[in-house]
């Protein structure tokens, strides 16, 4: 009798499990969607602004700005995928490292083109001013 009652028991947990297990994959789905879908259109928000805009100040904020958040948003939606702990404890690394090396990297390419001498347009897309020197 016993042995009836532990086996209805842990059918019934082995159930209710798999219907939170269902829910739960319906709802990763989801997310793995809209962060995936966020990520892409970031990701391009970005190539295109590397294209169209006018210079190079301009563009590399658009890289740095737009690509981090994209490849951000793309590294979630592998999270929410991922079966085990340690592949999600290794995309949480490889996040942790974008999210602190993309925007140092932005930061050093354009402190390095301040320092060779290019400067950032002024105005409507005009260069700024050099004062003449008299001599």
């Amino acid at each position: 009798m016993s042995l009836i009652l532990a086996a209805a028991a842990e059918a019934a947990y082995a159930a209710e499990t798999a219907q939170h297990m269902e829910w739960w994959g319906v709802i990763s789905t989801i997310g793995t969607l809209v962060s995936m879908s966020a990520g892409l259109f970031f990701v391009m928000a970005g190539t295109i602004g590397v294209l169209r805009l006018p210079e190079f100040y301009t563009r590399l904020h658009a890289a740095g700005m737009t690509d981090t958040l994209g490849a951000e948003l793309i590294l979630f939606a592998l999270i929410l995928q991922a079966d085990n702990v340690q592949m999600v404890l290794k995309l949480l690394l490889v996040g942790f490292f974008l999210f602190v090396t993309s925007p140092t990297a932005t930061h050093a390419v354009a402190h390095a083109a301040y320092r060779a001498g290019l400067r950032p347009l002024l105005g409507e897309y005009r260069a700024p001013a050099l004062e003449e020197d008299g001599s």
